[in-house]
């Protein structure tokens, strides 16, 4: 086991990784911008590098610096968190190539996982259901027309190395399919430097379901369960369940089967998600990340396992030690993002944090690294907390969210703690009928 790991981030996830470490017995070494000098997690690392000013360029994606600071302090791994490095191949190489151990997959995994269509391409090569669209890259729009006329409209134009709903447009007839095919590459150009695009066929009322699993690089893959993040907006996540609402067990271990099979085909190792879209009762998958989600904490929850604990035994050479009926799931458990942003335009309100209390009480876990007097930077992501809640069933875990929700106190900026009591209170969220196209009429019409 390692002795000393650098954590190649900031926030609430390095405060994550540090408690991990701290229950193994392993010293953490923080890194940190000008900007985050007074932060949680340089607080409590054992040691701390200043790592550059705040621009994330120049500080937290700069990768000489960040491999460094682990030469000086004596680290023998990183972990990446989720997010700035987290699933850049060519950092995980170098990484290795220092002598130091990636706390994730292997660098041809995040590589092809990070290019959709080899993703794509990879996960058809192992029985795993896609969306039906183009075999690879589309060159012209000529082939576009020709594979969307056989897929039928609506269709989805997306970015080969998109993410975060950039460079996806939809073209719901042959009409608009010229303008998204332009649009789409021209923003896949502008936000990766790749203008290579592909076409799916456009699901109109999905579900997003997503696949936790472990793989210890010997062949030995679990999943952890399903969650169910279709409470997006912009495509991006909001709250999110474990499990959900709209599938049975029964699904949730055929599609378990499927995925881990097909992984440990393929020589996986580390943590995973894989992501689909799911409707009348089919699953199609549309990407993978090669890292620690955001969300992982529901999973944590029904399933009482430490993730990233799991990531550092593997890491460290460890099998997995357990199979996947070992892996039991209890009870029920939901997550809030909460972001400094005003809860009705989402415009980003980073300041001064005044006063702070945080909710507490049996199955209530706050994940955060904001204080009393803390200053939210301008320069990074807006989420400064993620509020999770567990209970023995759906109705007991809202009515748990609900009453913590109310405790939850963040005063001196503005945050969407009123958007998330406002969802938790809807007819639709509390039936669970509601599909990824659901908050932003809801947003629109509140």
């Amino acid at each position: 086991m390692f002795k000393k790991i650098l954590i190649a981030n900031r926030g609430e996830i390095a405060l994550r990784i540090q408690r991990a470490c701290r229950e193994l017995g392993i010293a953490t070494v923080a890194v940190h911008s000008t900007a985050d000098a007074d932060a949680m997690h340089v607080r409590f690392a054992d040691e701390s590098v200043c790592i550059g000013p705040p621009p994330a360029r120049d500080s937290y994606l700069n990768v000489t610096a960040i491999l460094s600071a682990a030469e000086i302090t004596g680290a023998e791994a990183i972990h990446p968190g989720y997010g700035f490095l987290s699933e850049n191949a060519d950092f995980a190489e170098m990484v290795e190539a220092h002598g130091l151990a990636f706390i994730g997959p292997e660098p041809g995994h995040i590589r092809m996982m990070g290019d959709k269509i080899a993703a794509k391409a990879a996960m058809a090569s192992l029985g795993v259901p896609l969306v039906p669209g183009s075999d690879g890259e589309l060159f012209t729009i000529e082939q576009a027309r020709e594979v969307a006329a056989k897929v039928q409209y609506p269709v989805l134009i997306k970015a080969a190395a998109g993410g975060g709903g950039r460079g996806m447009k939809v073209a719901q007839s042959a009409a608009e399919l010229d303008e998204a095919w332009r649009v789409a590459r021209t923003e896949a150009r502008t936000a990766f430097g790749d203008d290579s695009v592909y076409l799916e066929k456009y699901l109109d009322r999905p579900r997003h379901i997503e696949l936790q699993v472990l793989a210890d690089g010997f062949g030995n893959v679990v999943h952890f369960g399903e969650r169910d993040c279709s409470l997006q907006r912009r495509h991006q996540k909001l709250l999110e369940e474990a499990g959900s609402p709209a599938l049975t067990a029964t699904e949730r271990d055929a599609l378990g089967e499927v995925v881990t099979a097909g992984l440990s085909k393929l020589g996986y190792r580390n943590a995973g998600t894989l992501e689909f879209l799911y409707q009348d009762g089919q699953f199609a998958f549309i990407e993978m990340n090669t890292r620690l989600q955001v969300e992982h904490p529901v999973t944590e929850m029904v399933c009482g396992v430490d993730l990233v604990r799991e990531q550092i035994r593997i890491a460290a050479g460890e099998r997995l030690g357990y199979t996947q009926e070992d892996v039991t799931f209890s009870g029920h458990a939901i997550e809030c993002r909460i972001t400094a942003e005003d809860p009705e335009t989402f415009v980003p309100d980073p300041g001064l944090i005044s006063a702070y209390h945080a909710p507490g009480g049996l199955g209530v876990r706050v994940d955060s690294a904001i204080y009393a007097g803390y200053v939210v930077p301008p320069y990074y992501d807006s989420m400064i907390a993620k509020l999770i809640v567990h209970a023995p069933t759906r109705e007991g875990a809202i009515n748990r969210l609900r009453r913590a929700l109310d405790e939850f106190a963040v005063v001196g900026i503005k945050t969407t703690l009123p958007l998330h009591r406002r969802i938790v209170d809807a007819p639709e969220f509390q039936s669970g009928d509601y599909t990824i196209h659901w908050l932003e009429q809801f947003v629109a019409n509140s």
